[in-house]
């Protein structure tokens, strides 16, 4: 009697989503639109987290406006980003300008990605398919003859094993689910890693989300209501060494970068208020095995360089959708047609990341460079001829091979 009342919990439905982050919330959404059941687990109570994107690019507001939610969303409190400039040693350079984009809103939003995620998490429970349980942290996998069938997972109260058709692991960069699977990853080193600290914000200073390059090393501000969320360029492993320069000699060095900090940089009083981000660029040799699906940051970790890595996500559930979704109403899905989901999104990935690699080596490296004040051949012919700023704006804005909504909806009744 004592060994049966032991015993997890167990459950089954057709799909289970690992991570409430935007791949996660957006391919539950969209498969509980598409009439599909599907489980999302999240480990956290909540999604309030300091480390999450908070770019919501044209892409994804074109996602929105097909699936009929985009006057809603825009209701939602953000600000709009239509043209993106950076301070390079000392001057203003436009960078990206977004307005002549073929997208229906020409501007990047910044909104708090906990307001997204509920937002989103809040159209998906319309849905009678779909569940989301929040602390609900998934532990291992459940392996049957080589298929992956299901998961481990520890709640607050019980230990539960939950089965499904398929399991798609949208749990970022230390995803449990694909360590637990065995898939291979190919790590792509990068030089550095980032100090994120809050800092507070005055009436007065920029509306819009900055940033600040200085010969190798860069400040990014990203604009929080009330407080900018700072986040500092270092060398690869360098944390230590910057900590025993002293918080004095931080703080000299963000006051190098943002002059218009000095009044409030002595905020970060205590080291507990700076917390270390350990930049990665990765990604998965083969992102399925029979049963089991990977996408977003658990299939291709990102650099936080441009604030793509949400968005990619956000592509990659919307053609894990459309290729998946109708099969997976009938039953399990064989591994052939899971490999298309890579075939599909592998490759925008791999172009951004280089190009993330590329700039982390030879640009910003998070090191001081010698070199004149003066401004290199690119952002002079940035300022020089605004045509070119329509290329990165292309890149960041909507990225390589951008996805359409096409999965099937249920009517709502």
């Amino acid at each position: 009697m004592a060994d049966s009342m032991n015993q997890p919990e167990k459950s089954q439905t057709r799909c289970l989503v690992v991570g409430g982050g935007p791949a996660g919330m957006m391919l539950g959404f969209l498969l509980a639109r598409a009439g599909v059941d599907v489980v999302l687990l999240e480990k956290h109570a909540d999604f309030l987290r300091d480390f999450r994107g908070d770019t919501i690019h044209p892409s994804t507001l074109e996602l929105m406006h097909e699936l009929g939610l985009l006057e809603e969303f825009l209701r939602e409190p953000h600000q709009e980003l239509r043209e993106l400039r950076g301070v390079i040693n000392g001057h203003s350079v436009p960078i990206a300008d977004f307005s002549r984009l073929p997208t229906r809103c020409k501007f990047i939003a910044f909104m708090p990605q906990w307001d997204f995620l509920n937002f989103l998490s809040r159209h998906a429970k319309r849905f009678p398919s779909f569940q989301l349980r929040m602390e609900s942290e998934v532990t291992n996998l459940l392996i049957e003859n080589e298929r992956v069938v299901g998961v481990r997972v520890k709640t607050p109260d019980r230990e539960l094993e939950m089965r499904a058709d398929l399991i798609v692991g949208a749990d970022g960069r230390s995803s449990i689910v694909r360590n637990r699977a065995g898939l291979e990853v190919r790590e792509f080193g990068v030089p550095i890693d980032a100090l994120w600290m809050r800092i507070s914000k005055h009436v007065d200073d920029p509306e819009q989300s900055l940033g600040f390059f200085n010969h190798g090393k860069l400040v990014v501000l990203l604009g929080r209501g009330d407080y900018w969320q700072c986040g500092f360029v270092i060398p690869k492993g360098g944390a230590d060494e910057i900590k025993a320069r002293g918080l004095q000699t931080l703080h000299a060095d963000i006051v190098a970068m943002v002059p218009f900090l000095r009044d409030r940089v002595a905020e970060l009083d205590d080291w507990s208020k700076i917390k270390l981000l350990t930049v990665q660029i990765n990604r998965l040799r083969d992102w399925c095995r029979d049963g089991l699906l990977c996408i977003g940051d658990a299939a291709h970790a990102m650099s936080p360089a441009g604030g793509v890595g949400i968005n990619l996500a956000i592509q990659d559930a919307v053609a894990t959708a459309n290729l998946l979704a109708e099969k997976l109403r009938d039953g399990p899905v064989p591994v052939e047609e899971l490999r298309k989901v890579q075939q599909r999104r592998e490759w925008p990935a791999r172009v951004i990341q280089r190009i993330q690699v590329f700039v982390h080596r030879h640009v910003v490296t998070g090191r001081a460079t010698s070199g004149k004040s003066s401004l290199s051949l690119m952002p002079r012919l940035l300022r020089a001829f605004p045509i070119l700023r329509q290329i990165p704006a292309r890149l960041v804005g909507i990225g390589p091979r951008p996805e359409h909504v096409r999965s099937p909806a249920i009517p709502l009744l």
